[in-house]
């Protein structure tokens, strides 16, 4: 089990899975969070092990099967878990009766059971469960939903977004829905939570529609999905498009009764983001520069560790999205719209919230390669 620590000391961390992700970015988070450190590093890879262990200064190396060991050694108090999204329930799960705290990966799982299993495990074990939405610490998107919500665009009416990649053959965003894979579990989830906390609403019906060119690489998985998200009070409407098979682009735009938002590059976290605002007629643009958005998760969750306090984004923020992913899917499926239960999130993203931390450099990689081309 974890050893006490003192609010001066540091949360140790092991990092689950040593894929893309975890490479490029989660593990030189670490650097950049001070109140955080890289314990242990869990992998059936020997030369990741090896490697990244050394380069991090990382003893503690474990493999899969012995996760367990790592959980009960004493030399974490947290996991980082960067795995495939089918296997996020049961190495959340497995960590939380251990009475170790859990930073989860987003999408958060890939059913609303296994997101609501994992959120009542997290509580009766008394650990803490954090979802991974990293712009819910970025100052562009959070000064967006501050622009939104202030009313200067007027009474927000849409939202479109568009995020497309090329994703290689063979890559784990193309395994089969029931593992995870697919356009909306991996990107569109992006778009759901970026109109979700824009909005600050929750959506009563969805209709979705998917394509596949019969390329080869979408054997097991749709190519592209569209979709329509209708909020409901003053009625909202919300649409987005996320493909596998297309170049890359990454932006959204909402439109009110005076004035649009539009964010181009939105959710990137390698480069810089764009916000470009429009009202009465007169246009304002800003840059906003490339930042480290992993090490502000990882403080504010070790912040709620050592302090007490109820993580946000929790899992409830994960569960808004897999059962959203879930409708769609439905509605692609059966060609007909889907109508959701209510579902009340009080807690939003704001700027109370942002964290700035320097961009990290690109680092060599270890037996793994980007996604996209």
């Amino acid at each position: 089990m974890p050893t006490k620590r003192s609010p001066t000391q540091k949360i140790r961390y092991a990092v689950v899975g040593l894929g893309h992700i975890s490479q490029v970015a989660v593990l030189p988070a670490f650097a950049h969070a001070e109140n955080s450190e890289l314990a242990a590093l869990i992998s059936d890879d020997p030369e990741k092990l090896e490697k990244l262990g050394r380069k991090f200064k990382v003893r503690g190396r474990f493999s899969y099967a012995q996760y367990e060991e790592c959980l009960r050694s004493g030399l974490v108090d947290a996991v980082y878990i960067a795995l495939p999204n089918h296997l996020h329930r049961e190495y959340t799960e497995r960590a939380a009766r251990c009475g170790v705290h859990v930073l989860c990966e987003k999408p958060m799982a890939v059913t609303e059971d296994d997101c609501l299993s994992m959120i009542r495990v997290a509580e009766e074990h008394q650990v803490k469960l954090m979802i991974a939405y990293r712009l819910h610490f970025e100052e562009a998107n959070l000064k967006a939903i501050d622009l939104v919500q202030s009313g200067r665009l007027g009474e927000p009416r849409l939202f479109d977004s568009v995020f497309t990649m090329t994703v290689k053959e063979g890559d784990i965003r193309l395994n089969p829905r029931e593992m995870g894979g697919g356009t909306l579990y991996d990107i569109g989830v992006y778009c759901i939570n970026a109109v979700r906390y824009l909005f600050g609403a929750e959506p009563m019906e969805v209709v979705a529609f998917s394509a596949n060119c019969g390329d080869q690489r979408f054997q097991q998985c749709e190519e592209t999905t569209s979709a329509i998200l209708r909020f409901p009070g003053r009625e909202r409407l919300a649409t987005f498009t996320c493909s596998f098979g297309a170049t890359d682009v990454s932006t959204y735009r909402v439109v009110g009764s005076k004035g649009e938002l539009v964010m181009d590059p939105a959710y990137e976290y390698a480069g810089e983001l764009k916000q470009r605002v429009t009202v009465d007629g007169r246009t304002r643009q800003k840059t906003f520069p490339k930042r480290d958005q992993f090490a502000p998760e990882l403080i504010s969750f070790s912040e709620c560790i050592l302090n007490g306090a109820a993580p946000e984004p929790s899992g409830w923020e994960g569960l808004a999205d897999v059962r959203i992913i879930r409708a769609l899917y439905q509605s692609a499926d059966t060609g007909q719209p889907v109508t959701l239960e209510p579902f009340t999130k009080e807690d939003r993203p704001s700027l109370e919230q942002e964290l700035r931390r320097p961009p990290v450099s690109q680092p060599e990689l270890v037996n793994t390669e980007a996604p996209s081309e």
